[in-house]
């Protein structure tokens, strides 16, 4: 039967399964926004919200299948203690919040509270739950954090530290109107990365004005439409890219007025390149002179530029040289602050943070970028005997044991803490070796937001409503961490009083607000929980919004033109209330700021406000490359394993429920044909894939679109998942079995997941 847009009457009644809800896939980071149909508790039907002011209707596949996540039989229903035998014993809310903070404040008591460290702020979908920890991190004086930037893109934000004065500051591509898309090491027909991803690659390829360049060993989606395939040898990027500088250099391609004028160091950085021996680096890293040449001179020569990279350089050797080699293309380019370059966007909420030069970790004394503890150091802090050792940890939204490398490293560390708390919407590895288990209420059962978004010129952000009440006794993270903090005596003053002025208007509150914050430092030392007990409680379901309150009140500050020209009035407060109220009401999202390319120069934090492109700390390994040969293979292991793959069958590791996948059900193992004939392989039969960490076996994929030497898995398998009757099994191969947690760039300690030295044996029959 034809849908119909008739008006409701009184008579009229509604189907609620005919009722289109707007919210977002929760996939990946592009979010994009979904409209969908449910029956009871079930999501039914899917498409693309056309509303949605960045995806304006699109979607892939994989947002089609988001009922597997708010579905999954090993969702939590109930808080969990585990008992001394190792099996978990459902218990009340109240007991749990007692237990939890009782222990956490023990340790901050007897050890300190920087003996506690807190790991996650949510997935690819849910930010603002996470953003609540900071209430329970100021009340017990907890001082580290670390989520799975830490392991995947602290390197690229300390290059962009370097360039732009702040690590929290980025330059982001404008894709949608740039003549050259640059993609390395990424492959965004399935990892898309930017918004309409797929639409954006049709639109450039099918325009002869414009091109895209792919550096990938792989026949990616991506590359196979590329105007440039520079196929690199496994490892070996940053020679591709040393190369293509030089020869931008050496053939006065670059853009010297752009250099002189607007960037710092490039007297330094020309003679390194200049010094570069192209033919040379064209050997190591197995691509041809002359196509070097020519993509290089493609991307000099567009009218724009735009690039992203993404962990097929950053998990590999010379991770962190990998991205100033990356960055440096779209400025020795002069493709910044420009329409189809790279742009510094306005932001309500920066991703990460900075750490100031110096700053370590210090247990293992690993250096910390952008706040955060190297994922791969985590470990090494937390067993040994060293009295700074962290002794408890907060887990929330994120299985680290599954997803960072090494898991059985992970799992002999975790079992020293004296208290793991888990604060999740399942089951996951990570929650199994926790002391408490505290169900969270799913993306779709609260509003969620994240801060992924950094369009230019126009940027936009969505607060998805609830469309569904809380599963069981599942709670918000806005619940939790408030009813932790209160727990632990930490309540700041004034909350009641704000609750009150709440309930009485929103001007109220606002007066209240400016009075209690200038009057008592503590309410802003804990202000998620103060919004949330007060502003938020006058909400209703869209209470947990509350904190973006505090976001609305600081992009006021921070950009209050580039706000108002999206069309929000006010000033000040008035502007921030204002600016709130637009959020919370727009369920598609809404463009919330809009400005001016040239702006991005504005937001240089640098002391001269340039662009700082010489990076002292990385020359040596820069000019190392002249002698250093690329790792070859050995005997032992004489393939590349290039571990958690993206492809159409793959998503985030938040769908444990692996019946969603139509293809690739076992996750095959992908390997060259020819390297397949050696090894009296065929497709489908079983391969054992052995690591100096761990073996597993998986179906061959055989596919010329491998290089010979390169092995590849997906990621998103090998997750414990209960089937039909209840029994748990472990789905395909997980692929932290085999990565080793000591293979890891020197400054950012980024895992080579993507470079694991690795054998195979054909498993008979």
């Amino acid at each position: 039967m034809a849908e119909t847009n008739a008006p409701i009457t009184s008579d009229t009644e509604v189907d609620p399964t005919k009722e289109w809800h707007k919210t977002a896939c929760v996939l990946c980071s592009a979010n994009c926004g979904i409209e969908v149909r449910i029956e009871g508790r079930e999501i039914t039907r899917v498409r693309g919200d056309k509303d949605h002011p960045a995806s304006k209707g699109y979607t892939c596949e994989k947002g089609l299948r988001v009922n597997h996540y708010q579905n999954g039989r090993d969702r939590l229903t109930a808080p969990l203690k585990r008992m001394e035998d190792g099996t978990f014993e459902e218990i009340g809310w109240d007991q749990a919040i007692k237990e939890v903070a009782d222990q956490l404040v023990g340790i901050r008591d007897t050890h300190g509270g920087d003996k506690i460290m807190y790991y996650g702020g949510g997935g690819q979908g849910n930010h603002t739950g996470g953003a609540y920890v900071r209430s329970v991190m100021q009340t017990l004086g907890m001082q580290y954090r670390s989520n799975a930037l830490a392991q995947e893109k602290t390197g690229m934000y300390w290059v962009q530290g370097k360039f732009f004065g702040r690590q929290d500051i980025g330059a982001s591509p404008d894709f949608h109107h740039t003549d050259c898309a640059v993609f390395i090491g990424k492959n965004p027909w399935h990892s898309h990365g930017f918004p309409e991803a797929r639409n954006v690659l049709n639109a450039i390829k099918n325009d002869d004005e414009r091109k895209i360049v792919v550096f990938d060993p792989r026949v990616s989606e991506t590359a196979n439409i590329s105007d440039h395939h520079i196929r690199v040898r496994p490892g070996t990027d940053a020679w591709a890219l040393a190369a293509v500088l030089a020869i931008m250099t050496q053939e006065a391609l670059t853009d010297d007025k752009f250099l002189n004028d607007q960037c710092v160091g490039w007297e330094d950085l020309k003679p390194l390149l200049e010094e570069v021996d192209v033919a040379d680096y064209a050997r190591k890293c197995g691509v041809s002179e002359e196509e070097l040449r020519s993509a290089a001179r493609t991307m000099a020569g567009a009218r724009s530029l735009a690039t992203e990279e993404d962990l097929g350089i950053e998990m590999a050797p010379h991770s962190t040289l990998n991205s100033w080699l990356q960055r440096l293309l779209f400025l020795l380019t002069g493709n910044f602050g420009n329409e189809g370059g790279m742009n510094i966007p306005t932001r309500l909420a920066p991703i990460c943070g900075h750490s100031a030069e110096g700053t370590t970790e210090p247990v293992t004394g690993t250096p910390m970028l952008c706040g955060l503890v190297a994922c791969a150091a985590i470990p090494d802090a937390i067993d040994t005997d060293h009295p700074d050792r962290f002794r408890g940890m907060i887990v929330d939204s994120s299985n680290p044991v599954h997803t960072l490398p090494d898991s059985k490293r992970f799992r002999e560390a975790f079992a020293k803490l004296e208290c793991l708390v888990v604060i999740d919407v399942a089951m996951t590895e990570t929650a199994r070796q926790a002391h408490y288990v505290l169900p969270a209420s799913s993306q779709y059962e609260k509003p969620e937001a994240t801060f992924f978004a950094g369009e230019m010129p126009s940027n936009y952000f969505h607060i998805r409503q609830p469309i569904f009440e809380p599963l069981g006794d599942t709670l918000p993270e806005a619940e939790i961490y408030s009813r932790l903090v209160e727990a632990m005596g930490g309540e700041p003053d004034g909350v009641q009083e704000l609750a009150e002025a709440a309930k009485e208007s929103r001007g109220a509150f606002i007066e209240t607000f400016t009075r209690l914050s200038s009057e008592n430092p503590d309410l802003g030392a804990k202000l998620p929980t103060a919004l949330y007990r007060s502003l938020g409680q006058s909400l209703g379901e869209m209470g947990p919004a509350a904190i973006m309150f505090g976001s609305a009140m600081q992009a006021s500050m921070r950009f209050p033109d580039a706000i108002r020209a999206a069309g929000i009035k006010g000033d000040g407060l008035e502007l921030a209330n204002n600016l709130f109220d637009s959020l919370i009401n727009a369920k598609s999202g809404m463009i919330f700021s809009t400005s001016d390319y040239s702006t991005s120069f504005d937001r240089i934090k640098t002391s001269d406000g340039k662009i700082h492109i010489h990076i002292e700390e990385l020359v040596d390994e820069l000019t190392g490359l002249a002698s250093e040969e690329p790792a070859s293979p050995t005997d032992a292991f004489p393939f590349v394993l290039s571990a958690g793959e993206h492809r159409g069958s793959t998503v985030n590791d938040v769908i444990r429920d692996p019946s969603w996948r139509k293809k690739d059900k076992d996750g095959a193992l992908r390997i060259n044909p020819l390297d397949a004939d050696r090894l009296g392989v065929v497709d489908g039969q079983r391969v054992r894939v052995i690591t100096k960490r761990g073996e597993a076996e998986a179906p061959a994929d055989i596919t010329d679109t491998m290089m010979e030497g390169q092995i590849s898995l997906p990621h998103g398998f090998g997750m414990e998942y209960p089937d039909e009757n209840g029994e748990h099994k472990i789905h395909g191969v997980s692929v932290n079995e085999l990565t080793d947690i000591e293979d890891r760039d020197w400054l950012a300690l980024t895992p080579h997941h993507k470079h694991v030295r690795a054998r195979l044996e054909a498993v008979p029959g």
